[in-house]
């Protein structure tokens, strides 16, 4: 085996099952369209056996204090969609004892927005200072879903960089973009340092750097570090720094975290690649939609979209009560051309609420607009 392959945990060079459910996508005036739909935590970007969080596994010396690992605004750049997986068995559960990971996750996911800001480029750099001592670049970007997982065997961590902080601490950096490494195997790197930019390499299915952290090869939630008091919560010591694990718990996982307008029904594989943005609509579009996108909606949850004229005349609205926790989803509703659409400007809201543990209200908002001309 090369010691390029030993970057990728052995469970990522097997061929993952994708979940499929049906979930129903919000059309025109109300009208249910069943669509299938990826159940997110279930798609296998990159794991191995469950995580030695929370053992008796020994460090020589303190563990490094990890900053993030991509150059980005948590909550509104980039949003943390995947925890590592902390159930010993079939299922999976996160650090809190949550549903935010999947089976046999070793590390935490950081997404980006879609495809199309992936290619302007976002700077992943070194959580914390050390010695790249394994790289990977050349493989190509896309979605292994559509492609087939059987193209990257082997290969699951995608273009990768993994730095060695002494002791036996590693961090790995997987997924990144095709052609963008500028480090090199040995070469000295400090906290913030670029590595390279986020990417949908390898067995990857939307662009995200996915974060891993070993001691001595044995992967450690850099949420609660090697002690911990309570099967569920943090750690005593987790490796993030103090700003970072206020950015990241204030950052996710669950965001609705995209809205925007289009002048046709939505497609969820196209709107995830970065189209339906508009910022003007002609009035003789065959149709005004609004839509939004959220990580990490529980079953329980009720969703409210709205479509309003500029007169303040709703066009479309629509609630619902969500039944299944799925890590991404996505909807939309609208109104289809009858005459031409006023000019002016058209308003989206949507609004995602919660009531969480002890009677705690949580609420997500979007609001959009847009120019009809």
């Amino acid at each position: 085996m090369s010691a390029r392959n030993n970057l990728i945990p052995r469970a990522c060079r097997r061929r993952p099952r994708i979940r499929w459910e049906r979930a129903e996508t919000l059309t025109f005036s109300g009208f249910l369209r069943s669509a299938a739909m990826p159940v997110f935590g279930a798609l296998l970007f990159c794991a191995a056996p469950n995580p030695a969080a929370g053992t008796a596994l020994a460090a020589e010396s303190p563990p490094p204090s990890l900053g993030l690992p991509v150059a980005c605004r948590l909550g509104q750049t980039c949003w943390l969609v995947n925890h590592v997986d902390h159930e010993t068995g079939p299922g999976a559960k996160d650090y809190a004892c949550g549903p935010h990971t999947y089976n046999g996750h070793t590390g935490v996911d950081i997404a980006i927005r879609d495809y199309s800001v992936m290619d302007d480029g976002v700077p992943v750099v070194a959580a914390a200072a050390g010695t790249v001592v394994r790289i990977r670049d050349g493989m190509l970007d896309g979605d292994a879903g559509l492609v087939g997982h059987a193209a990257v065997t082997g290969r699951g961590c995608g273009n990768s960089v993994a730095i060695d902080h002494g002791a036996g601490w590693e961090t790995h950096y997987c997924h990144l973009r095709r052609n963008s490494l500028v480090v090199r195997k040995g070469q000295q790197v400090g906290k913030g340092d670029k590595l390279g930019l986020v990417g949908s390499s390898g067995l990857a299915e939307f662009p995200h750097i996915h974060l891993g952290v070993r001691l001595k090869g044995k992967p450690v939630d850099p949420f609660v570090g090697l002690d911990r008091q309570a099967a569920c919560g943090p750690g005593l010591h987790p490796l993030w720094e103090a700003r970072a694990l206020r950015d990241l718990n204030d950052g996710g996982p669950t965001s609705l975290y995209d809205a925007g307008f289009a002048p046709v029904e939505v497609n969820a594989i196209a709107l995830r690649r970065g189209f339906y943005r508009e910022p003007t609509i002609d009035r003789h579009a065959q149709a005004l939609v609004f839509w939004a996108d959220a990580f990490w909606v529980h079953a329980g949850d009720r969703l409210h979209l709205k479509l309003t004229a500029p007169d303040g005349r709703v066009l479309a609205e629509k609630s619902e009560t969500l039944t299944k926790t799925q890590a991404r989803y996505m909807k939309f509703i609208g109104k289809r051309r009858t005459v031409d659409f006023k000019p002016g400007t058209y308003k989206g809201e949507a609004v995602l609420e919660r009531e969480a543990p002890g009677g705690k209200r949580q609420v997500f908002r979007q609001d959009r607009t847009v120019t009809v001309e």
